[in-house]
């Protein structure tokens, strides 16, 4: 029983990321092909039409692309604010132990990569992009190891799922730190005490939507006026959201008993389309009833998350990786290079050495069916870096066009290759694997 409660919402979680990898592939290719084809100029305007709002002195306009990467990335990033406070709390990385491994796989993924980035380097003016390779694309990620079939345990992928949660963590604070520039502290002193307030109001009072999403929208607009990337906002009001249920399942229970009998107490007039007033206040009962047994993170996580696998993350990518291939004018060879390089190597040298040191040294073990051949495979996926690691390319790049289109391709190469190696290594290491699942 313990077991399906824990295992069935994960294995969904997984094949929606899945889905979602391969959807992202598909939204990929689409826009290589588009962007270079002799419709291209028509991609390339489509993201620069503008449009918002404004009204007396007060003005929000911005082009597609920055509603795209700006807005709806805010989404994505609350997303993983609520998944990262459920795992902090509840999940794989809640106690020391359950995070060690992942922890310490996670920081080679990070350390080695930028290391190995700003080693590479020799242009002072890409030195800033060395954020680039440290993060994976646990969609893409987790759509390779679906492939693989039962082939690959279930423990494998709850490990690349936590190590790519601390992959995550790391990424918001480098943003966050690093790629923020001239800020203004009044507006984000503001931001922070509304959310400080959203917080106290959850925590003392109720968790309701209408007031969040009105808080959340002015917190936005803050965080996007005072130079601190919106995103981080999105994260933030995340860990406003309530985690605990107000009564339990057995109080559910008794309550549902009692509103069912009075529904089924309650004289029918046999109306088509209208109930009776009792009939109204026994369904309103009911709503308030399924809303005080839910947790609102959990909640809120299950209803966006395939808003954001489905349809944000595919938008990003349509939007960001449109590169145009046609004219070696438009890219720096050497960041192209430099960002495959650390993707691919960076990672697969950072995971599988920090991973090796760490079972060496005791601080960490494997995870139950796990051998250190499957590891390898898993650090070399770890260099799949597309979605978050394009979103730090244009906020490292700015204006530059050909470093944002080098940086894209080299990203893409770079996760090819680690995606392609990845695969490979499992696929032969899995033979000896019998089934788990």
């Amino acid at each position: 029983m313990i077991k399906e409660i824990f295992l069935t919402p994960f294995q969904k979680f997984v094949k929606t990321e899945s889905l979602a990898g391969m959807l992202l592939f598909s939204t990929t290719i689409i826009a290589l092909a588009w962007a270079n084809s002799p419709y291209g100029a028509f991609y390339e305007n489509l993201w620069q039409f503008e449009f918002g709002i404004s009204f007396h002195d007060f003005k929000l306009k911005k082009p597609l692309i920055l509603w795209i990467n700006d807005g709806l990335m805010a989404i994505f990033f609350f997303i993983i604010g609520l998944e990262l406070k459920r795992e902090l709390l509840i999940g794989e990385i809640n106690t020391a132990k359950k995070a060690a491994f992942p922890f310490v796989a996670a920081m080679g993924g990070v350390l080695v990569p930028v290391l190995l980035y700003l080693v590479l380097n020799e242009n002072a003016d890409t030195a800033k992009g060395w954020g680039i390779p440290m993060a994976t694309d646990i969609a893409f990620a987790l759509a390779i190891l679906s492939t693989l079939g039962k082939r690959v345990p279930l423990s494998l992928k709850i490990f690349l799922t936590a190590f790519a949660i601390i992959d995550d963590i790391a990424a918001v604070l480098v943003i966050a730190i690093f790629y923020s520039s001239s800020i203004n502290w009044i507006l984000i002193l503001i931001g922070l005490i509304l959310i400080a307030i959203l917080g106290l109001f959850y925590y003392k009072r109720k968790y309701l939507f209408t007031i969040g999403i009105i808080l959340a929208i002015i917190t936005w607009f803050l965080f996007l006026k005072s130079g601190i990337h919106p995103t981080i906002a999105g994260v933030l009001l995340a860990f406003t959201i309530p985690i605990k249920r107000r009564i339990n399942i057995n109080l559910f229970s008794n309550h549902l008993s009692t509103i069912s009998n009075q529904i089924a107490t309650t004289p029918d007039k046999n109306d088509k389309y209208l109930l009776t007033k009792e009939e109204i206040k026994c369904t309103d009962e009911l709503d308030d009833l399924t809303s005080e047994v839910r947790s609102p993170l959990q909640h809120l996580e299950h209803k966006l998350h395939s808003f954001s696998a489905y349809f944000i993350l595919p938008v990003f990518a349509f939007a960001n990786a449109g590169v145009v291939i046609s004219s070696a004018s438009t890219f720096d060879f050497s960041i192209i290079t430099n960002i495959a390089i650390s993707l691919f190597a960076g990672k697969f040298i950072g995971v599988a050495l920090f991973s090796y040191l760490g079972i060496k040294l005791k601080i960490t073990e494997l995870p139950v069916g796990v051998k250190f051949k499957q590891i390898l495979g898993i650090s070399a996926i770890a260099g799949v870096g597309f979605t978050m690691s394009i979103f730090i390319a244009n906020l490292a790049f700015g204006n530059d066009a050909v470093n944002i289109n080098s940086g894209k391709m080299g990203i893409i190469i770079g996760s090819l290759i680690s995606g392609i190696i990845g695969y490979t290594i499992l696929r032969l290491t899995s033979k000896e694997q019998p089934e788990n699942e």
